[in-house]
């Protein structure tokens, strides 16, 4: 089986227990089909009946999952395509089919919940209109805080020393709102947490609304799925931006506001195992998170 995660920042593919990183990821207006077709395009030729492909960019509901099939069988020989929205593997992965909600943070955003066989999505609309509290969001404000500083509009010396690499980077690019930029973006966001704990007023004040707005989508999706706030949700929180502690601290403390009773607990496993699983166990289409396509 061939099983992979398309992200924002990277991608990650596993092959028979196999795993391979790539650095590719969907770049920002570019279609899921074209960036899993460059992926494909550097693996090593091999064949498989199945593939599992959990990706950004569909927002919450997967687009016809027979194009997928008709290149999976190109590149795989593959008779059965499972095509499932990214937060939908993350939330089968990290809970294992408990209870509660997970919230994904790379690049973009998405939470996921279930109760009782009922889900719900919340953001995942990508980094022009949604996405708040993801890698893109907070170095996106990181540097223009910074660019607004070396133009005198703002006085904030930490913030613009901790992105003097990233504003070069920006000086150099030839098109400023391009996909260039939105990788700047992505990658930038680290930048804002080592501002935010070297003690800059403008990173602190862009981490803490970004943990509020996580907090926001996790709440919106656990009542989303038909809970309450009394109940007991196990909730997860992961991606490269939950690796700063104290982010993870303020979401959980806003979080905890609304939902009293909220368990938090370690993601039991990853992308890359919900789309495993969801492929060898949920064989029918769960529309509009999980759509099958079979020759």
């Amino acid at each position: 089986m061939l099983v992979v995660d398309l992200g924002q920042s990277g991608s990650r593919v596993r092959i028979d227990g196999q795993e391979i990183i790539s650095e590719r990821g969907k770049l920002n207006g570019e279609a899921v089909i074209d960036a899993l077709e460059v992926i494909f395009l550097q693996l090593d030729t091999f064949k498989t009946d199945t593939v599992a492909l959990a990706c950004t960019g569909f927002n919450g509901i997967v687009s016809d999952p027979q194009p997928f099939l008709t290149m999976c069988s190109k590149f795989f020989g593959a008779t059965k395509v499972a095509v499932i929205d990214d937060g939908l593997a993350g939330f089968v992965g990290a809970l294992g089919g408990s209870t509660g909600v997970v919230l994904s943070i790379g690049g973009g955003v998405v939470s996921v919940g279930g109760r009782e066989g009922k889900f719900a999505h919340r953001d995942g609309l990508g980094s022009t209109f949604g996405d708040e509290g993801g890698g893109f969001w907070l170095g996106k404000l990181g540097i223009t805080k910074a660019l607004g500083i070396r133009q005198g509009r703002g006085n904030d010396q930490i913030l613009l020393d901790v992105f003097a690499d990233q504003v070069t980077a920006f000086d150099a690019l030839d098109v400023k709102n391009g996909a260039e930029a939105a990788t700047l973006a992505i990658h930038s966001a680290k930048k804002l947490f080592e501002a935010a704990d070297a003690g800059s007023p403008m990173a602190i004040a862009i981490r803490d609304e970004g943990a509020a707005l996580l907090a926001q989508t996790v709440i919106a999706t656990w009542i989303g799925a038909g809970g309450s706030t009394s109940d007991s949700p196990e909730i997860a929180i992961q991606g490269g931006p939950s690796k700063n502690q104290k982010y993870v601290d303020t979401i959980k403390t806003v979080i905890a506001a609304t939902l009293p009773n909220v368990k938090f607990i370690a993601a039991r496993g990853d992308n890359l195992d919900g789309g495993q699983w969801i492929a060898e166990n949920m064989l029918t289409d769960a529309a509009p998170l999980l759509r099958w396509a079979t020759n």
